[in-house]
């Protein structure tokens, strides 16, 4: 068996797009994954009963749209996306509040209230305006001098405008408070902070220009599709291998990883210097998510029925309630009443589950490391908002923050990110460097979500590290980047 030019460890969708691109530009490319199954977070199986496909990990994709490596490889003419007209709700006492694409309906949906649609419209209109120069800002390192400073400049205005509403009221209408608290939870990390706020700032700015995607058929379809392309540029697929040291891989001139760092340590440690180990060392992991799926004889009986439509709903009350439980979290506590993040793909999807039935997707947030089954806070946390959804349950699949690790083990202690998401981190992804991705080990790269431009289903970091090899150790241009141009 010949020796491949390169070998890439892990099969999520970073190591998949830079199989993809490595591929593409003529190379051979062998993937080597440690499950029986293709895709990471990208997984999609019959978690409950047979005819119900739940997506083990990501459902929702905010990012996946706005990539620019999907937008290069057209993900969209690939896999089938039902983009709803509602990017996310947010329910709260006396009405929930919702953000639309349509940026002028969800300044509609807040009102004159204390000027906060008119807020909304200011701090986000310009941003939505050039949101695909937003997107390669931000999915990026941050370790660099902006392209666009006036780009980069604004964005930073927005988050610390934004950040200011947890302190001074910058949006003034509770309403608001809440829709930005509940999207800018999804990074996971302490409230408030700017990289936390910064986070919710970039995804609800694509939650209001390309929208956030469901994939027909579910999250497993953008694997499949980005596999079928390796193939067809004459890649390979190993399941079932899980490397622990690069001796266990021939000895090709290219590996790209889609590991953690700790994991990188463990499969190159020897080959890296010292002092890129102890960088490494230093780098943390941070709160966790655990899961529960759901199969439902029909759909989540909402008190209010609009609650259906929204490609997301942030569960948790006020900003400030939803404050006070990430800290709990960040204490090392589990919240009485906690964050949930929530997605009904069925009702856009009817090709999940059988004739009249229904999935629900479900996480909230624990310490790193839980082991608590989270299924009875999630079941409480909906049933107060929708009377009667324990009746409609057939069966459901609770998953822990350690069950999560076992099945992903990218997901240290149950941390969805990839990294804690702190300010610190976002410029230290893994390390302080303009190509984070190559180690200074010759032919050693990181592309798991652990570096820039850190989580997200968007498949950067394995176009950044797939890049820097293809001009660094073969002194190719990017395949993707050369045909849009020769066009």
């Amino acid at each position: 068996m010949s020796v491949p030019d390169a070998y890439v460890v892990g099969s999520g969708p970073n190591g998949l797009a830079a199989a993809v691109t490595l591929a593409r530009a003529g190379l051979s490319v062998s993937v080597v994954e440690a499950n029986d199954q293709w895709g990471g977070g990208l997984r999609s199986s019959e978690l409950t009963l047979p005819g119900f496909l739940h997506d083990e990990f990501a459902a929702v994709h905010p990012m996946a749209l706005a990539s620019p490596f999907f937008q290069a490889w057209k993900l969209s003419e690939r896999v089938d996306f039902v983009v709803p007209e509602t990017s996310y709700g947010h329910p709260l006492p006396g009405g929930a509040v919702y953000a639309h694409r349509d940026l002028e309906a969800t300044v509609a949906g807040l009102g004159d209230n204390r000027g906060s649609g008119r807020t909304w419209r200011e701090l986000f209109g310009p941003l939505i305006e050039r949101i695909d120069d937003l997107a390669e800002l931000t999915l990026g390192p941050l370790w660099r001098l902006p392209s666009d400073p006036g780009l980069a400049a604004r964005l930073g205005y927005t988050t610390m405008n934004l950040a200011e509403t947890f302190w001074r009221n910058t949006l003034r209408d509770p309403r608001a408070r809440a829709l930005l608290a509940g999207v800018s939870a999804h990074a996971v990390g302490r409230m408030p902070s700017l990289a936390v706020v910064g986070a919710g700032t970039v995804l609800a700015s694509h939650a209001h220009a390309r929208g956030w995607g469901i994939p027909v058929g579910g999250s497993q379809q953008i694997a499949e599709a980005l596999v079928t392309d390796i193939i067809a540029h004459g890649g390979s697929i190993e399941l079932g291998h899980n490397v622990t040291s690069l001796n266990e891989l021939a000895d090709a001139r290219v590996v790209l990883l889609d590991v953690t760092p700790g994991a990188l340590l463990q499969i190159a440690g020897d080959r890296l210097p010292a002092q890129y180990r102890r960088d490494l060392a230093r780098f943390r992991h941070g709160n966790a998510a655990a899961r529960v799926d759901y199969a439902l004889d029909g759909p989540v009986p909402w008190t209010e029925p609009q609650l259906r439509n929204p490609a997301a709903l942030h569960l948790g009350g006020t900003w400030n309630q939803i404050r006070n439980s990430e800290r709990e979290v960040s204490r090392g506590k589990h919240p009485e009443n906690p964050y949930v993040l929530l997605s009904q793909p069925t009702v856009h999807d009817s090709s999940r589950a059988p004739a009249g039935r229904h999935i629900v997707w479900a996480y909230t947030h624990v310490p790193a490391g839980s082991r608590r089954n989270p299924t009875e806070k999630i079941t409480a946390a909906i049933e107060r908002l929708a009377p009667g959804f324990r009746d409609r349950i057939l069966q459901s699949s609770g998953r822990s923050a350690m069950d999560l690790n076992s099945s992903n083990a990218n997901l240290v202690g149950g941390d969805i990110t990839g990294g804690a998401m702190t300010l610190q981190q976002l410029v230290a992804r893994p390390v302080v460097s303009a190509d984070p991705w190559r180690t200074p080990a010759r032919g050693i790269y990181l592309c798991s979500a652990s570096t820039s431009p850190g989580p997200g289903v968007h498949g950067m970091a394995g176009w950044h590290a797939a890049r820097s090899a293809l001009r660094h150790e073969f002194g190719l241009d990017d395949p993707l980047t050369s045909a849009s141009e020769s066009k």
